[in-house]
């Protein structure tokens, strides 16, 4: 399947045909393409992932016991995506009651809105909407209003980064609601923000009975009913464009090849602030607006962060890469950041330099997928636009002469993702060229310097 933006750049003008072997018939390619966009739009599989298959987000409602009027029930939410978290201000999570039920009361969690409840006049209770939004508490809420797994802000790690803090749950009571397995009605319309759009949930299912552990481990209790929500995360209903971009460098080419124009959007320069502008001396600029609309620094690729892959030196038994992960967004900090790259040579990975790294097998027989994410309390942080915007590592790849080479751009990667979305990488025709007379094993001091040199123009440049 061809990458979204090829296909679009193809539909715009026919400008894309590096993208495929032929283009011959330019006429029958825009229509084929067409029908593969519009079902991708509409239907489920545009969620599925390659570097991910089985990524998704499971809610698992367990009821624990009856009440006079409903139900006591635990949810959890649990993040199966390999590399997708949900990032400060947190998850929502939605539904429309199949009744007229209540919630009287919560526990780790609460309702955005309390509704009308005029109709009660001594126990008032804790949402009477007939669609509530539900979100996590905070890490200092008071004791007697947590719950196991609760409160942290809606931050949920992904799975493949940390599987104890992927899991977010809450207990709930609700009222009004059938008071037996026969009677009662299942919610409906499961909607989930993490914290922006993306999700689609599908509709809640009966599944067998939870088995649930006592704190000391010694008794098993099972749930007296139990139903379960899949939800699946989808690239094109959070945004029609990427939200990050990859630029390449390296030390046998002079030349650098920067993120495509507009790669994130064509935009005009009254949705972006230069750098040095005396406007980001304002109070408030950096507050996070509610609508989560970027405050982007101008450049010409427009994207929120770009990410650089710089070949930097190459030995004779081994070769080296440089990631600088820049952010162009002054009102975001991004926290537990991942950065997943594919390439071929990441199964001979030596050593990761001041980054965390997972390999992640997506397919178990295919090693050339790698997860990066930040240190704790040392880079786990991407702060925003500005001086202290930029995380780096490097890292060390043992050579496998049977596969190695610099030719043809194999040294860069595959595909980039950051916090799960796809990045947009240049054309291939765009990538620095091997010198005809490049030596590919062996170089000495002043191509070293020029390297460096490189590096040091670039950063003034961006």
């Amino acid at each position: 399947m061809f990458p979204e933006h090829s296909i679009r750049k193809i539909l715009n003008g026919g400008k894309g045909c590096t993208y495929l072997q032929q283009c011959h018939s330019f006429a029958g390619l825009k229509f084929m393409l067409l029908a593969i966009l519009c079902c991708m739009a509409l239907s489920p599989a545009a969620a599925y992932d390659a570097l991910d298959p089985n990524g998704n987000v499971s809610i698992r409602w367990d009821i624990m016991s009856w009440t006079i009027d409903g139900y006591v029930a635990a949810v959890t939410i649990n993040n199966f995506q390999l590399f997708r978290h949900f990032m400060s201000p947190g998850w929502s999570l939605g539904w429309s009651w199949a009744k007229k039920e209540i919630i009287w009361t919560m526990l780790g969690a609460q309702a955005t809105e309390q509704g009308d409840c005029s109709k009660f006049k001594i126990n008032i209770p804790h949402s009477c909407k007939r669609n509530p939004m539900v979100v996590d508490l905070l890490p200092d809420a008071p004791f007697n209003q947590q719950f196991s797994n609760c409160c942290k802000g809606g931050v949920l790690a992904s799975w493949g980064q940390d599987p104890s803090a992927a899991v977010a749950a809450f207990q709930i009571t609700v009222g009004l609601s059938g008071t037996s397995n026969k009677t009662l009605k299942l919610p409906k319309n499961f909607t989930l923000l993490g914290p922006g759009p993306g999700y689609t949930c599908g509709p809640a299912k009966f599944v067998p009975s939870s088995h649930l552990l006592s704190p000391d481990g010694r008794r098993k209790a099972q749930a007296l009913r139990t139903w379960n929500v899949t939800c699946t995360y989808s690239k094109f209903l959070a945004s029609k464009n990427p939200s990050c971009c990859v630029s390449f460098s390296s030390f046998y080419s002079s030349k650098i090849t920067p993120c495509p124009p507009c790669a994130c959007g064509c935009q005009s320069n009254n949705t972006c602030i230069m750098g040095n502008s005396t406007l980001l001396e304002k109070p408030g600029i950096h507050t996070p607006k509610k609508d989560f609309t970027p405050l982007l620094q101008c450049t010409k690729h427009m994207c929120s962060v770009r990410v650089h892959w710089h070949l930097k030196l190459n030995y004779e038994a081994y070769w080296r890469a440089k990631i600088s992960i820049t952010n162009f967004d002054f009102r975001r900090n991004y926290s537990q950041w991942t950065l997943v790259v594919q390439h071929p040579n990441l199964n001979n990975v030596t050593q990761v330099f001041s980054f965390n790294y997972k390999s992640l097998l997506p397919y178990q027989s295919i090693n050339d997928t790698g997860m990066f994410y930040g240190m704790k309390f040392f880079n786990d942080y991407l702060m925003e636009a500005g001086p202290y915007g930029n995380v780096q590592t490097e890292m060390l790849m043992q050579k496998d002469k049977s596969a190695f080479t610099l030719r043809q751009g194999w040294g860069f990667p595959r595909r980039v993702y950051f916090n799960g979305d796809e990045c947009m990488l240049p054309p291939p025709d765009e990538y620095p060229f091997l010198p005809n007379s490049a030596q590919l094993y062996s170089f000495g001091i002043p191509k070293v310097t020029a390297s460096t040199l490189l590096m040091v123009w670039w950063w003034m440049w961006w």
